[in-house]
């Protein structure tokens, strides 16, 4: 469905105003896809197959109505069946989308969401309301995120993967209730980051496992460390709704 088509779906009726979708860069609107509303979309790049549901009202009992929002970025890939609602307003109104994810048949962003750029959910993956998933995030399929929680930079979760807690940026996990289990690696040389680098963290986990998280991570931090390190350490140290998945007791 081209812009035309769009424009004319907007004006019909069909849409409920309340629920607002901008689109960034979205080259076709297939006519089995349901779209809530759109806003000047620029039909540049993205794809929107068939029988997915973005932007209609948010899946939490406290919503009346407000005017909200949900914005998606550009070049995303959003499959069948996935479903995105838009924000609600005790979470700001807005669910937030990056650029170039994929998001694989039956995948769920719920309300008040941030998902960042390069973030892939795979099939019937699942993220809960006013979650944070930073850049270049995987989630494997069929798990879930617990609401409220926030993924680092680069981690990924394996599949039937249960997140209660945080995890911090290039942290591996997996397990029906998910443990820190280790780093990333195959992320991390697939983006070419050094043996030197790899050590490094392997070291800063290290650290971090051997007392609770936050207080490791102060002390950690006094010391002089690297860029990817102190990337990890601020995350730990920075606001959080939830505690940290931890390395599995030995």
């Amino acid at each position: 469905m081209g812009r035309g088509a769009a424009d004319a779906a907007a004006t019909s009726g069909e849409v409920d105003n309340a629920a607002l979708t901008d689109l960034d860069g979205c080259s076709s609107l297939q006519s089995t896809a349901s779209v809530r509303v759109t806003t000047n979309p620029s039909l540049a790049s993205v794809s929107w197959p068939a029988l997915a549901s973005i932007g209609e009202v948010p899946q939490d009992l406290k919503y009346r109505g407000e005017k909200v929002r949900l914005k998606i970025g550009a070049r995303n890939r959003i499959r069948e069946y996935v479903t995105m609602n838009p924000g609600t307003e005790g979470g700001g109104g807005v669910t937030r989308i990056g650029d170039d994810g994929l998001f694989m048949a039956g995948a769920h962003v719920a309300h008040d969401c941030r998902i960042g750029d390069r973030v892939i959910l795979v099939n019937n993956a699942s993220v809960a309301g006013h979650c944070v998933l930073e850049d270049d995030v995987i989630v494997g399929g069929l798990s879930g995120v617990h609401q409220f929680v926030r993924i680092g930079r680069g981690a990924m979760i394996g599949a039937v993967t249960m997140v209660t807690a945080d995890v911090i940026p290039f942290g591996l996990v997996q397990g029906p209730r998910g443990h820190l289990d280790g780093l990333n690696l195959i992320g991390l040389k697939r983006r070419g980051v050094s043996r030197a680098e790899i050590a490094a963290l392997r070291s800063l986990l290290a650290d971090l496992g051997r007392g609770a998280f936050r207080d490791s991570a102060r002390t950690r931090a006094e010391g002089t460390v690297s860029a990817m390190e102190r990337e990890v350490l601020d995350f730990i140290l920075g606001p959080s709704d939830r505690s940290f998945l931890a390395p599995r007791p030995a």
